[in-house]
């Protein structure tokens, strides 16, 4: 695929991981998406054949590999889990702020809309919560939990940060990422 062809596609995805996450899979248009990618509707098609579902499971995809980094940046110079998961905190509730709360997690907006009816865009979220779990669960055997006990407490760490970034969303507020920061040192410290 020649350059021009390849920067179209990444505008696509962006623009879809934008509007998804601020409006959702139904709330999302297709024409909104090329407009907002500057795209020719045309290749729209050529570059995502599947349409939007194709579409959305890359931006999610895109998505989930951000804050794969995001976490994996984080856990290479924090000391704790704990300090990983508020340094985590920081930076989504930051990113939230400055979209004036059109983003909280780039994937729970569409989890919370497909993942009953779905089977392909659940399936990429879940796999997106898995690997976000799993590096939680690494980091906390690092810190001495057992691996099964990691396992339950990175869950119950990974539904805190999410519904949090909900929370404050709905409410336009940091105050649920506040309230949950200290419910993680609980736990962590328990």
């Amino acid at each position: 695929m020649a350059i021009k062809g390849d920067q179209t596609r990444a505008r696509l995805i962006d623009a879809a991981r934008t509007l998804v996450e601020a409006r959702g899979y139904y709330g999302t248009g297709l024409n909104e998406v090329v407009e907002a990618g500057h795209a020719p509707k045309g290749s729209l098609y050529h570059h995502f054949p599947g349409g939007k579902d194709q579409l959305t499971a890359e931006a999610l995809t895109v998505s989930a590999r951000e804050i794969d980094d995001l976490i994996g940046s984080l856990a290479d110079t924090a000391p704790s889990t704990q300090t990983l998961i508020e340094a985590m905190l920081d930076a989504l509730a930051d990113r939230m702020e400055e979209a004036a709360y059109n983003k909280g997690c780039p994937i729970a907006t569409v989890a919370l809309e497909v993942a009953a009816t779905h089977d392909t865009l659940q399936k990429v979220c879940a796999d997106a919560y898995d690997g976000w779990q799993r590096a939680l669960v690494d980091r906390l055997i690092l810190d001495g939990h057992a691996p099964a006990q990691a396992d339950d407490l990175a869950c119950a760490l990974l539904a805190l940060v999410e519904g949090a970034l909900v929370l404050a969303r709905a409410r336009r507020s940091r105050a649920p990422i506040e309230k949950a920061r200290r419910t993680i040192a609980v736990l962590l410290n328990a």
